[in-house]
């Protein structure tokens, strides 16, 4: 197995991610709601790039069905019903909903990999069910897109590459091989594993996120292995969650 990792979706080429399996990771915080919603009973989460495709499918599934959610520049997007907090992703509000889902940085990596052979979501939150999805399919190359902040690089992403590639590599005993990109996630990863938490509230994009009301959202960030749920995208459009040997992820 190769591993390669792009600190931005601007560094990906398309045509050489369609045979690889794909971890699109938005630590802050994208894929930690997106992963939140599913495990809190949202029936499948539709990513989409803009404001106007969302009202689009939200007028064709109808309001009892669907949920608009989403942000840009990290508030909530005007006569959307959710942002992209994962505090907001509670049972009682997502279970059994379609959400329509638009972000800043996420959806925008999402679009990029979307040819990709399997396409799925990482965060901090997730992580060994992530590792455990790649780990099944060792045979399989494997690109990790970080979706950093308006096509900059994010250090939160990057250490969460270098994390999976930590688990895969050292505790899985899994056999791969690292670009130079994956060699330098690991390192940054080393170089923070000890205080994730407090890496989060460090990072420019977790400063920025503290200093508009949502310092909160950091800490449900940070807890590693808190939801054991991988989002998979399915016919190109669909976020379902995915079962692996070792049980149902709910």
């Amino acid at each position: 197995m190769k591993i390669d990792v792009y600190f931005t979706p601007a560094h990906v080429d398309e045509s050489l991610i369609r045979e690889r399996v794909v971890v699109v990771i938005d630590v802050l915080r994208a894929a930690t709601s997106i992963a939140t919603a599913l495990f809190n009973g949202a029936r499948e989460i539709i990513p989409v790039q803009d404001v106007e495709t969302a009202l689009k499918i939200r007028n064709n599934l109808g309001e009892d069905v669907a949920l608009l959610c989403g942000e840009r520049n990290g508030k909530v997007i005007e006569g959307f019903d959710l942002g992209n907090s994962p505090l907001e992703y509670s049972r009682e509000k997502v279970e059994g909903k379609v959400l329509i889902f638009s972000t800043t940085n996420g959806t925008v990596a999402i679009t990029k990999a979307k040819q990709s052979r399997e396409l799925v979501v990482g965060s901090f939150v997730n992580l060994s069910a992530v590792a455990r999805y790649i780990s099944d399919r060792s045979e399989t190359d494997v690109a990790i897109i970080c979706a950093g902040k308006l096509n900059m690089f994010s250090l939160e992403d990057a250490v969460c590459a270098g994390m999976i590639i930590d688990q895969l590599e050292i505790q899985m005993n899994l056999p791969v091989a690292l670009a130079d990109g994956s060699r330098a996630a690991q390192v940054l990863y080393k170089r923070f594993e000890r205080s994730i938490s407090k890496l989060l509230q460090t990072t420019d994009h977790g400063k920025y996120l503290s200093e508009i009301g949502f310092e909160k959202d950091l800490e449900v960030c940070a807890a590693v292995d808190s939801v054991p749920t991988v989002p998979v995208l399915v016919d190109n459009r669909f976020l379902k969650t995915y079962q692996s040997r070792e049980g149902t992820e709910q």
